[in-house]
């Protein structure tokens, strides 16, 4: 199982439709197969989620953010993770609002 406590991801890629950038970081800790994580920067004000974690690493999470336009964001996401020759994580994202217009993207992620 990979352990993300104390890792820090940064965005590479997201769809049109997302609101996280290059500009966001996320800041994770983990107990057990709980994974939390707080994140902002870029359109996201704070966000906030949790997520348990599979012996493959593969995070099943729900996620909440106020962006900078003070509208409250919800959603669902399931990021499986890609471990590079560096020991670094990548982790390749699908997720769907469950607020807003409901639609679905796909995005990127990467330690730091």
């Amino acid at each position: 199982m990979i352990n993300y406590h104390n890792r820090i991801f940064r965005s590479l890629s997201n769809t049109d439709n997302g609101e996280v950038s290059g500009d966001t970081t996320f800041s994770y800790k983990q107990q057990g197969n709980i994974v939390t994580a707080c994140y902002g920067g870029g359109s996201i004000a704070n966000g906030h989620l949790i997520a348990t974690v599979n012996n493959e690493g593969v995070l099943n999470m729900r996620y909440h953010h106020v962006n900078t336009s003070g509208e409250l964001m919800t959603g669902v996401c399931i990021s499986t993770p890609e471990v590079l020759p560096s020991g670094k994580v990548r982790l390749h994202e699908k997720w769907q609002w469950t607020s807003g217009d409901q639609s679905q993207g796909e995005s990127v992620i990467e330690e730091i």
